[in-house]
């Protein structure tokens, strides 16, 4: 919710890291700077080279040091499957999305009664990477074995300011099934995983992200009409803990009628901040379902010349651009 490399690159780099962090006794340390910020991480659903975002120095440092606790961790104890988890999370919010992809796989083979675990969080990382058939399929297959399982608070790695989680294991699936979907254009699906989302969500925080999304499904199909009852619906008032852009999208969608009322949103944040990644592409969608094109194109492409690349809300802007291209 707070909210996406050359194949030899990679490869040379897991096979240090992974020998590194799952035997040896005295591995060399992950290294943070293994790729200059000039190399490609991704590629666009536009066809642009992604290259990893410039960090400050300080949350580089945070994240590096997390890793090699967690490494030592799992050295000293390799059942220790939480461990590998948050190595995994720790490289992407570092970036390192191929990596990351890699240790949740092998996450998923170590450690097969916690596979849900490691594929909620590699289809997440493969969303980053635009590898959406591959998020589709882990994240289906996280779903299925999740039936039947009793759900679990996740933790936040980048925690909102009450330290408060909002998600668990199984709407967090649910939720990046939906989003994988809705940017392949497979809005009938995404409806149907968002559906699942906000009737398993418990807080009002999940309940209006996984609603935003099913709303804008909903309208993508033309089912106006379910569209209207989501919005019925929707804690649109409730006070939330970070979901607040979503929330007053969802308002806009609800009760805005002029551009003015668009316009206040998005000057609401610096260009290229998630935020406003977030709201213009919500507003870009706005304009859109109202029939001026041109502004929604504008607000797209806005988005995709900026900064922010793995936010949901560029990876989408993304995915209107090259439906316009088709």
């Amino acid at each position: 919710m707070k909210s996406t490399v050359p194949a030899c690159r990679a490869l040379g780099v897991l096979a240090v890291s992974m020998v590194a962090v799952l035997g040896a006794s005295a591995p060399a340390p992950l290294d943070a700077s293994a790729a200059t910020a000039a190399e490609p991480e991704a590629t666009s659903l536009l066809g642009r080279s992604l290259t990893r975002p410039e960090l400050p120095a300080q949350v580089i440092e945070r994240h590096q040091s997390a890793i090699e606790s967690l490494r030592l961790r799992l050295a000293s104890h390799p059942e220790d499957a939480d461990a590998l988890v948050w190595i995994g999370r720790h490289l992407g919010y570092l970036g390192r999305y191929h990596e990351a992809v890699a240790f949740f796989g092998d996450g998923v083979e170590r450690f097969p009664d916690q596979a849900a675990r490691f594929l909620r969080h590699r289809g997440h990382r493969k969303i980053s990477l635009r590898q959406l058939d591959g998020a589709v399929a882990d994240l289906r297959d996280g779903v299925a074995k999740m039936a039947g399982q009793t759900d679990a608070v996740e933790s936040d790695g980048l925690p909102n300011l009450y330290n408060r989680p909002t998600g668990t294991l199984k709407t967090n699936l649910w939720y990046h099934l939906g989003l994988a979907h809705y940017l392949r254009g497979d809005f009938q699906r995404s409806v149907e995983a968002y559906t699942a989302c906000v009737a398993l969500a418990d807080n009002a925080d999940m309940h209006v992200a996984a609603s935003y999304w099913l709303y804008m499904s909903l309208r993508r199909l033309g089912r106006d009409a379910d569209a209207a009852s989501v919005l019925d619906a929707v804690p649109l008032d409730a006070l939330l803990l970070e979901n607040d852009d979503y929330q007053d999208l969802l308002r806009l969608f609800a009760t805005g009628t002029s551009v003015r009322d668009a316009d206040a949103l998005l000057a609401r944040y610096e260009p290229g901040s998630v935020g406003a990644v977030t709201l213009s592409y919500g507003v870009g969608v706005w304009h859109l379902l109202s029939g001026r094109r041109d502004a929604a194109l504008e607000l797209f492409r806005r988005v995709v010349d900026g900064d922010g690349w793995a936010g949901f809300g560029f990876i989408a802007s993304e995915a209107e651009l090259a439906r316009q291209d088709d």
